[in-house]
């Protein structure tokens, strides 16, 4: 099994949903790939679409999730990681992501580029 060092699933520790931020931290600490790590977070402004879930590695886009509310979504997460955690830079296409998150992309950001060293 693929080991993923340093790549994190940040969960929305003030919204809710239909899940409690703490049953969703519980079910993916059982079923994400080795070497991620969940981290609750107070508020990631995505109040609206509770719960929100995001994914933080270095040198690797970032994503937030929303709408997070059974456990398909959670089974979601969990092969979005592996898919995360394969790419070397994180982006996937909407496309290519489990369809449960297919309406659920709240936000991709760029990773931030590596400082030039002179």
């Amino acid at each position: 099994m693929t080991c993923y060092s340093d790549h994190y699933v940040l969960i929305c520790s003030t919204c809710q949903g239909p899940i409690s931020a703490e049953a969703a931290q519980d079910v993916l600490d059982t079923k994400l790939p080795d070497g991620f790590e969940t981290r609750m977070i107070a508020c990631m402004a995505g109040c609206e679409r509770a719960m929100t879930v995001g994914f933080q590695a270095a040198g690797k886009t970032q994503y937030l999730f929303g709408d997070i509310e059974t456990e398909i979504d959670l089974t979601a997460l969990v092969d979005f990681a592996t898919q995360f955690g394969d790419s070397d830079d994180g982006w996937t296409s909407a496309s290519d992501r489990p369809p449960a998150l297919f309406s659920k992309t709240l936000s991709r950001m760029p990773h931030l580029p590596s400082p030039v060293v002179p």
